[in-house]
């Protein structure tokens, strides 16, 4: 197995879970700030890894299998930390929208693999911003949202940073189910005719 920088750098974010995790219910008036910054580091390695791969050429299996595995996880998590510490029924139906669509569209990519037809639900530019709001959206939150316990006195400028995430998840959320719709318009026709050559 092939381990290349990219994918050191992609397990390194996988490995930032469990910190983040243990750092968002630390009982300091520091941590939310530090909840943050790991959530940051972890976008950075996302897009450094990215960058060496196709920069220098360091492509492997195991590094495109788990890049996106990463990605997802360090997602799903943080969005369950912030439901957590902010538990309300539209916090927690944007996270279900974000999560939802990833495990949908992941089993649709795995499907369209199957059939040779991946490319036709490649990444589209709605879903590259989808990434920027939804990445910033989760930065602001993890700083703005603190748990029940431990209390914690509310960071700094964390109502206004509040209000920021808050509306940035809610358009990532909408450009989710956009993005969505797009992968899944784009697969219907391979679909339809896989179907029809089933019978």
């Amino acid at each position: 197995m092939k381990f290349t920088i990219p994918t050191w750098l992609t397990l390194l974010r996988i490995m930032m879970i469990p910190v983040l995790v243990v750092v968002f219910y630390l009982p300091f008036k520091w941590t939310n700030f530090a909840a943050a910054l790991i959530f940051g580091l972890a976008s950075i390695t996302d897009w450094l890894d990215g960058w060496i791969a196709r920069r220098y050429h360091q492509y492997s299996a195991f590094g495109a299998f788990l890049d996106p595995v990463a990605d997802k996880l360090m997602v799903a998590v943080a969005l369950f930390l912030i439901v957590q510490g902010h538990p309300t029924p539209w916090m927690a139906f944007w996270a279900a929208v974000i999560v939802g669509r990833e495990i949908a569209v992941s089993a649709l990519r795995e499907w369209m693999a199957e059939l040779g037809q991946r490319a036709a639900v490649k990444v589209a530019t709605i879903g590259k911003i989808k990434t920027i709001a939804q990445m910033v959206a989760l930065l602001c939150l993890l700083y703005s949202v603190t748990p029940d316990r431990p209390p914690r006195p509310e960071p700094w400028m964390g109502h206004v940073v509040f209000v920021i995430g808050d509306w940035l998840l809610a358009i990532a959320a909408l450009l989710t189910l956009w993005s969505g719709v797009a992968y899944l318009r784009a697969a219907w026709p391979i679909m339809r005719a896989a179907e029809k050559n089933k019978y």
